[in-house]
Formats: C-alpha cells, sequence, structure tokens
C-alpha cells in the first residue's frame, strides 16, 4: 500500500498559488480599476465661454477645457479633477468660478475625454500634470494661481504644489496616501505590488503654496475624513473644512463648502 500524503501542505500551496495569481492579476491591471475616464464625442461642442485647449506630452496630446471669465479675471484655477468622468463632466460650476473672480482651466487625463493615450506610470501622470501646467500658467504671470485637486486629483496637486510656486492650494475629498487606502480596503495586497502609491502626506508638507485649504465630507465613505485629519497633521498651518452631512460624490453641492471656499478666492488680492 501507498502511504497517503499529507493534505495540509497541497492547501498550503494551493492558497498560495490562489493568492499570487490575485496580487499579479491586480498588479496586472491597476489602471483599469484606478480610471474611468469617460470619452468626450466630437458631438459634445463646448460653451461659448469655454475654449478648448491642447497640450502635446510624449505619446499623447492631452485636452482640456479653459473657461474665461467674462470681463476679465484675477488669475487661474488649474483644476485637477477625479478618477471618473471627464472635462463636460467637472467644468459645471461656471457661476460659481464667475463669482469668484477666476478663469478655470479643467484637465483631461490620458485615455479621459478627448485626450489621447494611456496612463501608464505615477512618474507619467506627474509629468502630464507638470507640463499642462508650463502650457497654461504663463498667460497668469502676475496673477493669481490656484492649485485644485479633487478626489484622485489632490495628490496630483499636492505634488504639482512642491515644483511651482502658488496662490493658494485646494485639496477636496483627499486620501492621505493612495497605499493607505488600498491597504484599508484590500489589507491582503502588499504595498510593493501598488503602482500609483501617490502620497499625498509625503508631498503636502513640502508644499510651495502662500496658503492651503482641505475640504472633506463628514460622511464621506469612499474616503473617510480621517484622511484629512492626518494631512492636515502633516501642515499644521493648512486649514481644514469639515462639511456636515457631506459625501464623497455631493461635497460641492454643500453651502457651507461653497461658502468657504468662496471667501477664500474672494479674499486672494487682486492683481
Amino acid at each position: 500500500m501507498f502511504a497517503r500524503a499529507p493534505m495540509l501542505p497541497l492547501i498550503v500551496s494551493t492558497l498560495a498559488l490562489l493568492y499570487g495569481g490575485a496580487v499579479t492579476t491586480l498588479a496586472l491591471n491597476q489602471e483599469s480599476l484606478l480610471f474611468h475616464g469617460t470619452p468626450l464625442p466630437d458631438s459634445v461642442q463646448a460653451p461659448s465661454t469655454i475654449e478648448d485647449r491642447w497640450i502635446d506630452v510624449p505619446g499623447a496630446r492631452l485636452h482640456g477645457w479653459l473657461y474665461r471669465r467674462p470681463g476679465g479675471s484675477k488669475g487661474l484655477v488649474f483644476y485637477l479633477h477625479g478618477n471618473a468622468g471627464n472635462v463636460a463632466t467637472w467644468l459645471t460650476q461656471t457661476r460659481f468660478w464667475d463669482q469668484a473672480g477666476f478663469d478655470v482651466f479643467v484637465l483631461d487625463y490620458r485615455g479621459f475625454g478627448r485626450s489621447t493615450g494611456e496612463i501608464s506610470s505615477q512618474a507619467q501622470l506627474h509629468d502630464d500634470v507638470w507640463r499642462a501646467w508650463q502650457v497654461m500658467s504663463p498667460a497668469y504671470a502676475g496673477r493669481q494661481r490656484v492649485l485644485f485637486g479633487r478626489s484622485l486629483g489632490t495628490d496630483l496637486a499636492a505634488h504639482l504644489s512642491t515644483r511651482v510656486d502658488a496662490d493658494l492650494l485646494v485639496l477636496v475629498s483627499p486620501y492621505a496616501s493612495m497605499q493607505r487606502m488600498a491597504s484599508e480596503r484590500y489589507p491582503w495586497v502588499p504595498g510593493f505590488a501598488l503602482k500609483y502609491p501617490l502620497h499625498t502626506d509625503e508631498d503636502l508638507p513640502h508644499t510651495r503654496a502662500r496658503q492651503v485649504m482641505i475640504f472633506h465630507g463628514e460622511a464621506d465613505a469612499l474616503i473617510p475624513i480621517a484622511h484629512a485629519r492626518d494631512l492636515q497633521a502633516t501642515l499644521p498651518s493648512a486649514r481644514l473644512v469639515s462639511v456636515p452631512g457631506a459625501g464623497h460624490n455631493d461635497i460641492q453641492n454643500s453651502p457651507v463648502y461653497q461658502q468657504a471656499l468662496m471667501d477664500a478666492l474672494r479674499a486672494l488680492p487682486a492683481p
């Protein structure tokens, strides 16, 4: 008779293979999990007060919309949006920016809207944002320049603010890091497997922005407000505005958010 092989080693090896396969699948599909850009058909035309802008980057061409305030502006809001949609879904509150006195430029990342190419690395993403800033900001020299990040765009804005001068950095619904977000939701995923750790908590203390404001909804179920509180602790001079009752996708509708942001923008001195 043959001795029956112990089952435990077989079970362990099977689980190890399954775990390795799951980690490999995640590592190979991070872009599809993280970025959900929506195409912007040619049939969708920008309103008359909005201009199409194009930025050439290595291997791609980025598209954005620039809203010009009628009668002139006191500066530019450089807006880096979240991980879904396109410029048409993000540049919707032009009346707010008009009342605040600013032009606003919204950039679509690679694969979003009409931007060509594909996002392939964190370094590429940061470089694309920096190149877009280099194209858009010179026209506003001598005027107020605001870096604005929403959700995914918060570390992109914070990182850019370590390289360029800005009068105000605004982070709305930020994460301390994407690595922390992953560890909270998927604790079984090793940190080394993440291509986009996006450490806002490491970038924010090195910002060159003169002022920093952080907004976070107290009812945000996607990114807990603890992330914003921990970010503020890395830069005590930053002002944290906790927005009662606001979630992740509706914070912009809160009167508390709107008034605090409007006050901050209007308080920036005119050129």
